[in-house]
Order: C-alpha cells, then structure tokens, then sequence
C-alpha cells in the first residue's frame, strides 16, 4: 500500500518502499510511478469521474533496494521547478544507514572520485584524473554503536552532497565499512537468512514548493528489516531532524 505524505495538485510525497523501483524500468516490476498513477486514477474518477492519463515526472531516484521519501511533481511546471532544485542543491536529503564496524571518526567528510561501470551496475573508488570520474562528496555523522545479529554495526546520519552511482555504499565500503546487507559491496548475507532490504533509508528531505514557495520537511525513521533488528548499545548524538510526517 503506498504511503502518502503530502498531496496537493501540483506534487506528491511519498515513501518508496525498499524492494520497489523509482521507476518503471524494461523488466516490468512493480514501480512507484506506476502506484503513484492508480492512486492519482483512482482519487480522480472518484471526484470527477474522468479517466485520463496522470501525470507523473520523476525528480530523482532511490537504488531498488533503498527505501525511504521521494517526491514526485503532478505537473509538467511542478516537475521541472523541483528538477532545478536537486541540479542547484536547494532540495536536500538525508539518509540513515546501519554500517558494520565501527567509523573512527564520530563526524566525517567523505570526497572520492567515482567511476561507473555500466555493464556491470557497479561503481569503485579511482584516482583523481581517471577518464570519465566525477567528484563525490558527503558527510556524516555517527549516532549511535550496537550490533545486528550479534554483530558489531552503527547507525550514521548522512548528507548526501553529491548523488553519484551507488555513492553511500561505494564510499563507506572503500572505508572498510560496507552497509549492512549489501552483498555487492562487501557486507554480504547473514548466515542462514534470505537476501533482504539495503539498510540504508532516504529519512529527510526538504524542498521548496514549486509553486508556493514554502519551505517543506518531511521526515521518518526505518523500522523494518536490519533497522528492526539494530540493538543499540550506546547513543553517541541525536539525529538531526525529527519524524514530522
């Protein structure tokens, strides 16, 4: 069931549920946009009875096996106003993750070079200069030590200043601290368990509304899969923003 946030007629809020893509994609899997047209459908012919195609423009994307907050615009203007948000840094996200090991830092910054390799959908650390790297950049924050499974984790706060290929967890592996539960980068599955969410979660973003202007927050914290399963064994800061949603 998709998890609305905020509605009006010119965007949406939601949360994207890990597992599900940002998009449809040429595999025919269950995508957000896809949801978030039958819900815009459905409320439409239940007011006014028409049937038209919505409109949906995607602004920016979540890895298939992230979840957390998106928004979608509703209009072609809405959209690409909200476009011009994450191209200029105004739209902000932050995200939590649960990392094994242990950072040495309590606050950190994070600037690599980033190459992608497209046929494999895979992304590594390389040095400055190499032939089509680009800079990514993030900070973090540690909020708190304990373990998943009996085995030793954090959980980080993390602002996202760059929005790169597999970025937070291509950073944090080079580190030696692979985000718990991912396979592709280092952490790999836990004995005896299927494969399961990424623990890593989009729980803050802010914009400004398209057309109102205001300042918007919203906001939420994970509950689900390894995040359920995180035991907390000492609290080093508080998280920066609140569950306002």
């Amino acid at each position: 069931m998709l998890t609305i946030l905020f509605e009006d007629q010119s965007i949406i809020v939601a949360e994207k549920p890990a597992g599900l893509e940002s998009q449809a994609t040429r595999k025919l899997e269950p995508d957000m946009v896809s949801e978030i047209k039958k819900h815009i459908h459905k409320l439409s012919t239940q007011s006014s009875g028409k049937k038209e195609e919505p409109y949906v423009g995607v602004i920016h994307r979540l890895d298939k096996p992230v979840g957390g907050i998106m928004v979608y615009g509703k209009t072609k203007a809405a959209a690409a106003a909200l476009s011009r948000q994450v191209q200029d840094g105004t739209m902000k996200k932050t995200y939590l993750a649960l990392v094994c090991g242990k950072p040495v830092d309590n606050v950190g910054n994070f600037v690599d070079y980033l190459l992608k390799d497209e046929k494999a959908n895979y992304s590594r650390v390389v040095e400055k200069g190499t032939e089509g790297a680009r800079e990514s950049r993030l900070s973090y924050r540690l909020l708190s030590l304990g373990t998943v499974d009996g085995k030793e984790a954090a959980l980080v706060e993390i602002d996202l200043q760059t929005g790169r290929h597999h970025q937070i967890r291509v950073q944090f592996a080079s580190r030696g601290l692979p985000l718990a539960g991912d396979e592709k980068y280092g952490a790999g599955r836990t004995a005896g368990r299927r494969p399961e969410p990424l623990a890593l979660y989009a729980g803050c973003l802010e914009l400004v509304h398209p057309v109102t202007g205001q300042r918007m927050v919203f906001s939420r914290r994970p509950s689900a899969g390894l995040f359920r399963r995180y035991e907390e064994r000492e609290k080093v800061a508080e998280l920066s923003f609140s569950d306002r949603s």
